[in-house]
């Protein structure tokens, strides 16, 4: 957004009228929405798959599955997390979601992502 603000007043310090306030119009929203749009990664499970961002994984090989908070998350994402593992981590979403993955043929161990609502992924994994 600061680098979209001073690009803005760039080209407002140069022409005077209509383009000195229209990269203000243009580039600020331009960018929430480029900023918005590049921390979205949807969870969601449908069609026996959990969707996390653009990675899939089969319900049939979900393993356990565990709640942490947002004061736990350290211990998750910290020394002990297996470099192997998926991470999808938001540092604005609080809580995340491990899953273990039971497929003998994927080198992945479990998953960590974050959500919003881990309870109700968790339940929805879990049944």
């Amino acid at each position: 957004m600061f680098a979209a603000g001073l690009m803005a007043a760039t080209v407002h310090l140069g022409y005077p009228g209509v383009r000195a306030w229209l990269p203000y119009v243009v580039l600020l929203p331009l960018m929430a929405v480029l900023i918005w749009r590049a921390g979205r990664a949807p969870v969601r499970i449908e069609n026996g798959e959990l969707y996390v961002g653009t990675a899939h994984l089969p319900l049939e090989h979900v393993g356990t599955v565990e709640v942490f908070g947002a004061k736990e998350k350290r211990k998750v994402l910290g020394p002990r997390l297996d470099p192997t593992a998926f991470v999808l981590h938001r540092g604005w979403v609080g809580p995340t979601v491990r899953v273990e993955v039971t497929d003998p043929e994927d080198p992945t161990p479990y998953w960590v992502f974050s959500t919003r609502h881990p309870e109700k992924v968790a339940s929805l994994l879990r049944g």
